[in-house]
């Protein structure tokens, strides 16, 4: 405590005084001093000052006392301030376990009632089982004793008689089984089949998409006939320099005001009919000229029918593909089929595709996908081995797609293999539609029926075949192969033979797939 370190200094000054006082009393009589006047009066000021310190340090440790006594009272006072809040605490404490004690006992009296309520419950149920085993008993002596009277009677055994039931039960329920089988199928046949044509029909009748057809020709007018002699040209140079950048036919003959591009490829035709503008607009057609403006509108071409795939992709609301795939979409603007424009077929099989999967519960936007793509190798048959199927699926791996249901529609739309995915057959249904709409394809009654009839009559001039089917509007031809005529390795020879014919034979568009099928049946009539 800092009060009793002050008080204790003063105590030890307070002595040091004092003996410093007498030590120097002491010194000065030794001195033989002590009748000088000067030390005299320095012994009465030395007890003077020892006089004063004494008072001094009575009053210093009076006030020390009285303050030491201060502060064992208020630390007396906190100490029984602090007893009183510990009494209080154990006061609560006590009250608490009081009351826990109480509800202890509560408890243990509710769980005493209940397990004597348990007892009893046990007791009586044990009385009733013993009730129950009791008539178990009884009641299987009854019963092994009507089974003895029935063996007896019947002159059969238990297991002869449980073998003879059970076998009537189950020619009974086979044959019930068999009876309902059968008539769900039939009801879920018809059902199937109104449905489908119920949501063919309301996809036909919610699209409708117009046809255009190109011919192999194209006109360029002209402001005169003098512009003739400047595109053929001195010798005919113009003519042949065109023809030769551009990859067509240019016919300048008699009639009036117009110049005819000639190209069954309808990308370059399209090409040499703008350049062709572009030369005549501009006035100066020479070979220079003719090279610098013929390559110029082979880049605004590629341009151009990039934008038509980009657009084609946005009319059926679908996500982007790679640029690739958008580019050889937009190629199939110029390819037709029987006079019907690929690029809107897809974009109409798209749509077809994407009503259909509504109406069916699945996902319209990758129906719409698989739909839109399906045609994608018409774009590049022509510079790969295989059909169009065949091309398309391997274009668009290639390309980045990589869904496994737009890969199967694009190879298997037209049956060349197993068709396992829900939306291949929503393609095939839907390119099918699209094909056989009235006006879709610009070919007559008359040549469509011969070109059939021609079909199956190369098949059936073999001797094995006994019947032959053109479908898939001409580009398969099934043959029914004679079973007793025929063995597994003549139908592979036959069906090989058939193809070879038809190439030899026949003119058709794109290919023409030969599947010949041999089988053996078995009937017999139970009378």
């Amino acid at each position: 405590m800092p009060d009793v370190q002050t008080l204790l200094l003063l105590l030890v000054a307070v002595a040091l005084g004092v003996g410093g006082g007498f030590f120097l009393t002491r010194l000065l009589n030794r001195g033989g001093v002590a009748s000088d006047p000067g030390v005299r009066s320095a012994e009465a000021e030395a007890r003077t000052i020892l006089d004063t310190a004494r008072r001094e340090s009575e009053r210093i440790v009076k006030d020390g006392e009285l303050r030491a006594k201060e502060d064992a009272f208020k630390r007396r006072e906190e100490v029984v301030q602090e007893l009183e809040r510990s009494r209080a605490e154990l006061r609560e404490n006590e009250r608490r376990l009081e009351k826990r004690e109480d509800l202890l006992t509560d408890k243990q009296k509710e769980l005493t009632r209940k397990e004597q309520q348990l007892e009893t419950i046990q007791k009586k149920t044990a009385e009733k089982q013993a009730v129950l085993d009791k008539k178990g008993k009884e009641l299987d002596l009854l019963i092994e004793e009507e089974t003895k009277k029935l063996q007896h009677i019947v002159g059969l055994s238990r297991e002869n008689a449980e073998k003879l039931l059970m076998d009537r039960l189950e020619r009974q329920l086979a044959d019930e089984v068999a009876a309902r089988l059968q008539q769900h199928e039939r009801t879920i046949k018809q059902s199937a089949e109104a449905k489908a044509r119920e949501i063919v029909l309301t996809a036909i009748q919610r699209n409708a998409s117009e046809y255009t057809a190109h011919a192999t020709v194209s006109t360029v007018d002209i402001p005169s006939d003098d512009v003739k002699g400047r595109i053929i040209g001195r010798e005919g140079r113009n003519i042949r320099t065109f023809e030769k950048c551009t990859g067509v036919d240019v016919i300048v003959d008699d009639t009036p005001g117009v110049v005819i591009v000639s190209a069954f490829d309808n990308v370059r035709r399209e090409t040499a009919r703008l350049a062709l503008a572009k030369l005549i607009a501009d006035g100066r057609i020479h070979p220079s000229r003719i090279e610098e403006v013929v390559a110029e509108t082979q880049k605004e071409m590629e341009q151009h029918i990039y934008e038509a795939g980009k657009q084609a992709v946005l009319d059926a609301d679908v996500p982007m593909p790679g640029e690739k795939l958008v580019y050889l979409l937009g190629r199939l603007k110029y390819r037709t089929s029987y006079s019907q424009n690929v690029l809107n077929h897809s974009i109409e099989v798209a749509h077809l595709c994407g009503l259909m999967a509504a109406e069916l519960g699945l996902d319209p936007k990758l129906a719409r996908r698989c739909g839109l793509l399906h045609d994608v190798g018409k774009a590049a048959d022509h510079e790969m081995e295989g059909g169009h199927p065949k091309v398309g699926a391997e274009l668009a791996k290639r390309y980045g797609e990589s869904n496994k249901d737009v890969l199967h529609a694009i190879i298997g739309h037209h049956d060349d293999i197993t068709i396992d995915h829900p939306y291949t057959v929503l393609v095939a249904s839907a390119d099918a539609i699209s094909a056989s709409r009235p006006g879709a394809r610009r070919e007559s009654l008359e040549k469509y029926v011969k070109r059939l009839e021609n079909l199956e009559a190369v098949a059936c001039g073999f001797p094995e075949v006994e019947a032959a089917f053109a479908i898939q509007a001409g580009r398969e031809l099934r043959v029914i192969a004679n079973s007793h005529r025929t063995s597994d390795a003549d139908a592979l020879r036959v069906c090989r033979e058939i193809a070879r014919a038809i190439e030899q034979q026949l003119d058709y568009p794109g290919e023409v797939k030969v599947t010949v099928i041999r089988e053996t049946r078995s009937v017999d009539v139970a009378r």
